[in-house]
């Protein structure tokens, strides 16, 4: 049996604060330009975070479930991408949000991330929308 070579934890904010910063800065500000203070919006210590880290303990994947039901933050450092990462990422927020009573739970996914949130069951609401010069859509989950 192959070990993964990577997996994904609870992280607890601010002592994984650090690592959590790494992979969203490097995606969002250095890859998508997203400008510093868009990014860090104040209300992390208030949001649920998952920490995907390679064998090593680095880490290489992100995602954060905010008091409300909205999934935000998902982030997975280029290289590792096509991996299965995100889809584990995700469904450990989805997991979490049903464990917190949520039926619903929300997202305002990139343009070209529809389709991945589509295969794990959202499905697109409202028009097209700006969010830091990057075009988004609101993607919706219901438990069936």
């Amino acid at each position: 049996m192959n070990e993964s070579p990577w997996h994904v934890r609870l992280a607890h904010w601010p002592g994984d604060e650090p690592a959590l910063r790494q992979v969203r800065e490097r995606v969002f500000v250095q890859e998508q330009q997203v400008p510093l203070e868009l990014e860090w919006d104040g209300i992390d210590d208030q949001c649920l975070h998952m920490l995907a880290e390679d064998k090593s303990g680095n880490p290489i994947g992100t995602g954060r479930l905010l008091p409300d039901g909205h999934i935000g933050r998902m982030a997975v450092l280029r290289e590792w991408r096509g991996r299965g990462v995100g889809s584990a990422l995700l469904q450990a927020l989805m997991q979490e949000g049903e464990k917190q009573g949520f039926r619903n739970m929300v997202l305002a996914a990139q343009l070209q991330a529809m389709p991945f949130y589509e295969k794990a069951g959202f499905t697109a609401e409202g028009e097209i929308f700006d969010d830091a010069g990057i075009p988004h859509r609101n993607m919706v989950w219901r438990k069936s």
